[in-house]
């Protein structure tokens, strides 16, 4: 069991000789990928303010120096995404951040909120208003705190990072593995797409790597949930000096991944961190979000590429590239699916209640508008499967 499962009701474990037999897998052991898909979209950093002091983390402000978004303040810059062709809102805050900062608290308060998450639904109701599909990353989230916010979220997501505890997770509230895969749970339960995935370099072992890949794996066979893995590097900045993973590191991990993972899952690296060309031909087959508008917030010295480097990328790797939505298409109905989908359809997507079991009623008609958001979710669709076929 892994440190925390049984106070937060984990019930997984890791077959000792699967770990074994994963921690042999090369990049000679995979197949490159038929084909590299990214979404377009806006960053939008609800609040920098975050329970925990990471040692490898800039994004969190001390408290007193953290800012909270206004609503008016969202609408700008889901608005300037939409008009930039974007079709992902993606929003980032520290966990449970009015815990920590009472400025936070107060202002939450002040606007009539109790909880961040609550302030969070308001915000993604900004960003369908404004044409863009919500994908909400806000860190642990107990049942009833996702429960809040997933009917107006296409997919949520949250960092793994390990299932061990290291040193990076430092100061008096650390981070807690057995909470991390507990929010994981929860999104199973909840029927919410997620994403996730491993930071490598902070003080993990290979067979802590190994574990944290399987236990995503667990999860994944009991609830058919995640969408992708993001195999990402920890990288140097103001608060982190102790260097980077190499990229014979960063080939065995991503090959691992691949390995790991069923093939319905993508394994993703972020451009902005990963040497990415390096990366394509152990396994991985998305280059995640990018935004033509807003910088990555949590790793700002590390602007984000221009499409034409996602091109390149894909050039270089001899396949083709193709835009995707913030919630993949085999989470979605059949009558919303493209006739070109050949993937393997979520269990339940097609179910008699008209596929709501991933979809709430809103995203649903989010996606099937007959307007300008509409329209560009399903022109991505058509474009993506286009993409796959050629």
């Amino acid at each position: 069991m892994f440190p925390g499962a049984d106070e937060y009701g984990v019930d997984i474990a890791v077959d000792d000789r699967a770990v074994e037999d994963l921690l042999q897998v090369s990049p000679n052991d995979v197949d490159a990928p038929p084909r590299l898909t990214y979404a377009r979209n806006v960053f939008v950093p609800l609040t920098t303010a975050c329970r925990y002091t990471c040692t490898y983390c800039t994004y969190f402000d001390p408290p007193g120096q953290a800012s909270l978004l206004s609503l008016e303040e969202v609408r700008e810059i889901c608005r300037r995404g939409a008009d930039a062709g974007c079709t992902e809102a993606l929003f980032t805050f520290g966990d449970d951040p009015d815990d920590r900062y009472t400025e936070i608290h107060t202002q939450l308060e002040a606007w009539g909120h109790d909880s961040i998450h609550t302030y969070l639904r308001e915000a993604c109701e900004v960003a369908l208003e404004e044409g863009l599909l919500p994908h909400a990353n806000p860190g642990d989230q107990t049942r009833e705190q996702m429960e809040t916010v997933a009917d107006v979220n296409a997919s949520m997501g949250v960092m793994l990072e390990t299932t061990a505890e290291v040193g990076a997770h430092a100061g008096p509230r650390r981070k807690v593995p057995g909470q991390r895969l507990r929010t994981l749970k929860n999104a199973g339960e909840l029927d919410v797409a997620f994403t996730t995935g491993i930071l490598v370099g902070i003080g993990e072992s290979w067979r802590d790597r190994a574990e944290s890949l399987l236990a995503i794996r667990t999860l994944h066979e009991r609830y058919d949930h995640i969408q992708e893995v993001i195999v990402q590097p920890v990288v140097d900045n103001e608060r982190w000096s102790d260097g980077s993973p190499d990229l014979a590191t960063m080939r065995q991990v991503t090959a691992m991944a691949r390995a790991a993972l069923p093939e319905e899952i993508s394994v993703q690296v972020p451009p902005n961190l990963a040497p990415a060309k390096d990366l394509i031909d152990c396994g991985v087959d998305d280059l995640g979000g990018v935004s033509p508008v807003t910088d990555d917030h949590i790793n700002p010295d590390y602007t984000w590429p221009a499409l034409r480097e996602l091109e390149e990328i894909a050039d270089h790797a001899g396949v083709p590239l193709g835009e995707r939505l913030p919630v993949y298409e085999r989470f979605l109905p059949a009558d919303l699916r493209t006739d070109g989908f050949d993937g393997r359809v979520a269990d339940g997507a097609d179910g008699a209640d008209g596929g709501r079991k991933w979809l709430s009623p809103t995203i649903r008609d989010a996606l099937a508008a007959d307007n300008v958001a509409g329209r560009r979710y399903r022109a991505v669709l058509r474009d993506e499967t286009a993409a796959a076929a050629d």
